[in-house]
Order: C-alpha cells, then structure tokens, then sequence
C-alpha cells in the first residue's frame, strides 16, 4: 500500500504540474503551427498577466481596487494585448528575415518583459491568492486542490478547442494556409497581417491563461518566474506530443510532468542531481530519435 501511494503521489501532483506544461505547450504549438516560430516570450505573457492581475486586485498604482474576477479579465486583456503588441512591432516587420531573427527578437522581448516586471513590482517574490481556494481532497499522502484540478480542466477544454479550431474553422484553416504560403494566400484574398495578428493574439490569452492559474497554484509571482518554473518544460512539452499537434502538447504536458515527478520522487539527489529534468530530457531525446516528429505530430 505503501509502495502504491509512493507511486500515485507524485503521479497525480506530476500529472498536474504537467497540465501547466501544457498550457503553455498549447501557445507554443499555436505559433509555431501558425508561423513557424519558437516563441521564447510565451511564458512572460504568463508572467505579465499574473501581475496585472496582483495589481488591478491590489489597486497599485492608478489602477481601481477591482473584484477578482473582473482583475483576471484586465489580466487577460494585458496578455492578449502583449502578443498582440509583439507581432506589430517584433514580428510584423521581420516577416523577411530568417526564421532564427524571430526566435532571437521573442528572446529580446522575454528579457523586456521581466525587465519591465522587475521595475513595477521589484525583484522579491509577490503573494497571489489562488483563484479558487480549498481542497478537492486530502488523504495525507495525496492532495489535489480546487485550483489544480481546474488547471486540468482549462488544458483539456483548450486542447480540444484548439483542435476543432483548426480542423472545423474556416479562419483555422486560413491560419495553417497562411503558415504554408503566404503569398499564394494573400492572392485568394485571405490578409496575412491580420492571421497573424490573430495568431499572436490567442497565443498571448493562452500564456495568460497558463501565467494566472500556475501563479495562482504556486502562491506567488515574481519577475520571470513562468520562464523559470515552466518555459523549457513546455517546450519539451510541445516537441515530446507533436510540434505541430495541438492535442499532443496537452499530451506531452502530462506525460512530461508525471515523468519528471516519478523520477524526481524515487531517484536520490546523491545518486542523480536534478534527477527529474535529466530524465525528461532522456525521454524527449528516445522519442526524436525514434518518432522525430513527436507522439501526435505529423511529418512535414
């Protein structure tokens, strides 16, 4: 019985931790689904709306003492507004150049980012009360939380939104035409600049998403803290389930985490140091050399 409870212990947290994984995972495919690029900003949306959330609940600043809910919607709206922000003035105007300028620009834009945050809220970690309080259940030995299972939840219903987006909608079909060629489907009449405002600015909401609730689990927020707890993770994330596959990010997210728990859990620092990442990154390289294109991911 012991032994069991060892097991499913770190499992189930593994599993949920996961779930932010792919959360994040979920805007990483997006992009790079849409426009072929690795954004490295993508948790910093995160981490901006989590503040904006902290101050617009705080009334810091010239912001209202709003009610909870209403500062997760000016979050959301600060994440949206960010990725909306950073295709027009990052992205648009290096549409041209080599794909690896954009991945280096999303790095410049991560470092203003947690430059920024560190300006208005300072470097010490901030407090965030999680959006929903209380446990599901607690036998001792495993505890799930209101806001853990609702992290599942959100992944889920995301992961299957995303999906159908892109294989029922017209505009979802605009946005991989788009990725593929761009001037073949600016001459049908569908607007390139626009798809790829579109793009940029859901995969801001679902960084926010992830920023707020991952914030809100962990109790605390500070300058890059998405980046640090779950920006390469995610992306392993996402390479581990498909690349190019939305479901597989919510897949790979919790195969990722439950992975790196388990080892974490049963593997001594003495014996391995930071156990959970080597062994995750030991799985991520078995998959790309057996199924190059992930779990769920399609060949190019």
């Amino acid at each position: 019985m012991l032994m069991a409870l060892d097991v499913v212990a770190p499992a189930l947290s593994g599993a949920i931790q996961g779930a932010v994984y792919g959360l994040l995972g979920l805007g990483l495919v997006l992009l790079y689904k849409s426009n072929r690029v690795f954004n490295f900003a993508q948790a910093e949306f995160g981490t901006s709306a989590a503040f904006a959330v902290l101050f617009a609940d705080n009334g810091t600043g010239p912001l209202p003492n709003l009610p909870l809910p209403l500062a997760v919607v000016f979050g959301l709206l600060v994440a949206t507004g960010l990725g909306l922000l950073t295709e027009r003035l990052v992205v648009r105007p290096l549409f041209s150049a080599p794909k690896v300028t954009l991945v280096v620009a999303t790095a410049g834009v991560t470092l203003l980012l947690i430059s920024v945050q560190g300006f208005l809220a300072g470097a010490e970690p901030s407090v965030l009360q999680p959006l929903f309080a209380g446990d599901v259940f607690d036998t001792g030995s495993v505890r799930v939380t209101r806001q853990q299972l609702v992290i599942v939840l959100v992944l889920v219903v995301l992961a299957a939104a995303s999906a159908l987006f892109f294989s029922r909608t017209r505009t979802g079909t605009a946005i991989i035409a788009v990725s593929q060629e761009p001037t073949a489907t600016s001459l049908v009449g569908i607007s390139v600049t626009r798809t790829s405002s579109l793009t940029w600015g859901l995969a801001g909401l679902l960084g926010g998403i992830a920023g707020i609730l991952l914030s809100g689990s962990t109790g605390f927020v500070s300058p890059g803290s998405l980046t640090g707890l779950a920006l390469i993770p995610a992306f392993t994330a996402a390479v581990f389930g498909g690349i190019t596959s939305l479901p597989g990010a919510f897949l790979g997210g919790v195969v990722i985490g439950v992975v790196e728990a388990l080892a974490q859990s049963n593997i001594p620092k003495d014996v391995l140091p930071g156990s959970g990442r080597v062994v995750l990154f030991v799985a991520l390289l078995s998959v790309l050399l057996i199924r190059p294109a992930g779990l769920l991911g399609k060949e190019a």
